[in-house]
Formats: C-alpha cells, structure tokens, sequence
C-alpha cells in the first residue's frame, strides 16, 4: 500500500518540527492514539486503536526516524502488531518553509497482515488516508493556537528595555488547543470510508439500513 500527499500548515517551519517530535502532541491528534512515549534519540512507542470495519482492536508501534535533518526532514520506519494484525511500513517527510506557512510533503509504503488484511487493500487505503488527513487537520490547529501564543519578536534596531523584556518574557495565551474526541475522529473515518468505496447514489441507502438495524438492536435490548 502507497501512501503519498502534502499539506500546508498555518505556522512557522520550526514551530511545526518541534511538534512533529512531541510524543504528548502526536499523542493527542492521532485518532485511536492511546498513548505516545519517547523511548530514545529519534525512538517512539505508541498505542493505537484501530477500528477498520468490522476488525478493532489495539497496535503496539515502535517508531524510528533516520537520516534527521532539522527542521527539514526525516525518513520513518514503523513495526507494529497486536490482536489485529501487523503493519510494516516506511516514509519520508520534507518541511518547507513558505511565507508564515509551512508545505509539508510525505510519502510511505505499509505493508499488513493478519485479520485487518482480511478486510481488503481498498478499505484499509481509504481508512490510512482518513487517519492521516483528521492527523494533520488536528496538528494545524494546535499548531495554530501555539503560534497565536508566541511571544511578539524583539525590535532589532535597537537594545531592549526591561519593559520589553518583561513582555517578552510573557506569553499572552490567545487561546487553548482541544484534542478532538476520539468519537468524532471514528465517525469521520467511517464517513471517509463511505464516500470512498460506496457510489454517491447509494449511500442514502446504506445509511438508512445502518439506522435501522441501530434502531432493531436498541428495540429489542429493551424488549
């Protein structure tokens, strides 16, 4: 399975690096993750719950960067398994500075087994691309929120007073990041999913049948 796309964050290069290396950060944008530590100098292990159609449960992942190159690039290896299956898979990211902006580009080849695989190559690719996409949809508006707190730069022309030493010195917090639910990210991959594999025409349809089995399960609990 190949993965590859781009996508521009509202920040500044170095802002966004520095985020790409918070294991508290990436815990916290990635939907299902459960919890993300540093292990060692460019080492990660993560949790993750994975809920691909009808199969769920949670991966162990131990992350790898190599070739680091701040604040432009790396290169990551990825191994995880669990009840679910494995996931095998490698990728680049490049980070370009644009203006106040930053172009993010990635690429990745993932290699699955066990009962995710079951489910099919196509499913799993659009469930990747949804999981990847509310990921960097989330980093942004963290990011967002940390550079609207950043201190204003000092004036270079000439030395600092102490008064603007001492604003410097405060961050004046415009406002606070707030992880989305891990609920919401769930329904957006199953509505990713649907828009991805069930033709437009029919997925009204589909959807009224999901409604009403969900309404018959409920119906007969309460019997």
């Amino acid at each position: 399975m190949d993965i590859a796309g781009d996508y521009v964050f509202d920040a500044p290069q170095q802002l966004v690096w520095d985020a790409l290396q918070d294991p508290n950060v990436l815990g916290s944008i990635m939907p299902g993750g459960k919890e993300f530590l540093r292990t060692g100098d460019n080492q990660f292990a993560g949790t993750l719950e994975v809920k691909v159609g009808p199969v769920q449960g949670l991966f162990q992942g131990q992350i790898q960067l190599a070739d680091v190159a701040p604040p432009e690039s790396y290169k990551i290896v990825v191994d995880g398994k669990g009840a679910p299956g494995f996931v095998k898979a490698t990728g680049n990211m490049h980070l370009e500075a644009r203006d106040t902006q930053t172009f993010m580009a990635y690429s990745g080849d993932a290699q699955v087994g066990g009962r995710i695989a079951s489910v099919g190559n196509r499913l799993i690719e659009s469930a990747a691309r949804s999981i990847i996409r509310q990921s960097l949809d989330a980093l942004n508006e963290y990011l967002k929120v940390e550079a609207a707190n950043q201190p204003p730069p000092m004036p270079a022309a000439s030395a600092p007073t102490v008064s603007q030493t001492a604003a410097a010195s405060q961050t004046t917090t415009t406002g606070q990041y707030k992880a989305p639910s891990q609920t919401g990210l769930t329904v957006n991959i199953m509505r990713d999913v649907l828009n991805d594999i069930v033709p437009p025409k029919y997925q009204l349809w589909l959807l009224g049948a999901i409604i009403a089995v969900i309404v018959l399960l409920i119906w007969l609990a309460a019997r």
